[in-house]
């Protein structure tokens, strides 16, 4: 039996390549549009600024970042899966959007791994734990020992329900036995604003957020979330140093509706490890706490699914849902 197929199906099969080529082929067509799903001045925000920057001058078209923040990073999400699969919509997808909120969200219109073709991994950095400059609390101990005395325990502000932080406050708070009160912000950026400025005494923060407020001394750092210091903040000292025995690393990565054509995914993934390869970049990440990535795009997309698995059992012991 010949291994050749009928003329007929050789036809067939070009006439359904046929409009993934011709995208490839005419993209980028105007500007790409990339969307964070969380305000602006967080660690999501400023990672997407500076690979957007970065791919504007590879692609030679304007990469506009949108910030689309709600309901856990699931708003602007969400808006990402239903676009096109053109190349022109990219999100910064994260822990939260795609790794804790698939569990804590009943009603989720998106699935994690196949709704979404995954391109790039560009940082990972630990979680740090900031309070206001005139708290009075300088450690974990501290920290602990006011929440005990105060009645309700302590407000304590994360960039939103559902993020990483957020669980690492509830996880905390769990091996601690205090009572807390989580304050959702839309953001990073407005959480450290309500730190600065006393209104919440402290938040659990993505390292890159929160690494320029540490140096000026707007807040104080009292933990790190790393398995060992962190080589950028040394005096730092981290939760296991401290006695509590959590670990925790957050992530911000570039993807795009599923569907993306082939010749598309390759040139963005390629031209991202580009931009975040550069000296530049290795020198803004380092400054800000972060690690480039590395994974290929089907490396990106199994890592996506383990920390699905991964987040899932944490998400159910907390007892958090929303609908």
């Amino acid at each position: 039996m010949s291994g050749k197929l009928p003329r007929r199906s050789l036809l067939a099969a070009a006439a359904l390549m046929a409009p993934a080529v011709a995208r490839a082929q005419s993209w980028p067509n105007g500007t790409v549009r990339l969307v964070v799903p969380f305000a602006p001045g967080g660690s999501t925000d400023l990672s997407a600024r500076f690979v957007a920057d970065g791919l504007s001058g590879r692609l030679g078209v304007p990469v506009v970042v949108e910030n689309r923040p709600g309901a856990g990073a699931t708003t602007g999400t969400q808006l990402v899966a239903d676009a096109p699969p053109d190349g022109q919509t990219l999100v910064m997808s994260n822990i939260a959007s795609h790794a804790i909120s698939p569990a804590l969200y009943r009603n989720l219109r998106y699935d994690p791994v196949r709704s979404f073709t995954h391109i790039a991994m560009v940082i990972t950095n630990p979680s740090a734990w900031v309070v206001n400059k005139d708290s009075g609390i300088a450690s974990l101990a501290e920290l602990v020992r006011i929440a005990k005395q105060r009645q309700g325990g302590l407000d304590m502000a994360s960039s939103g329900s559902g993020s990483s932080n957020h669980l690492l406050i509830v996880r905390f708070a769990g091996e601690a036995g205090i009572p807390f009160t989580h304050v959702p912000f839309r953001g990073a950026g407005p959480a450290m604003s309500a730190v600065i400025a006393g209104q919440v005494p402290m938040m659990s923060d993505s390292l890159p957020s929160a690494a320029g407020h540490i140096r000026q001394g707007s807040v104080r750092a009292i933990a790190m979330s790393s398995a060992e210091r962190h080589a950028s903040f040394l005096d730092v000292p981290t939760f296991r140093e401290q006695g509590f025995d959590l670990v925790s690393t957050s992530w911000f990565a570039l993807s795009a509706p599923a569907g993306l054509p082939a010749p598309i995914l390759d040139r963005l993934h390629r031209d991202t490890m580009a931009v975040i390869a550069t000296p530049e970049a290795r020198a803004r990440f380092a400054q800000l706490g972060g690690t480039p990535g590395d994974l290929s795009p089907e490396a990106f997309t199994r890592f996506v699914a383990e920390e699905t698995e991964r987040w899932a059992p944490v998400v159910r012991a907390s007892g958090a849902t929303v609908d």
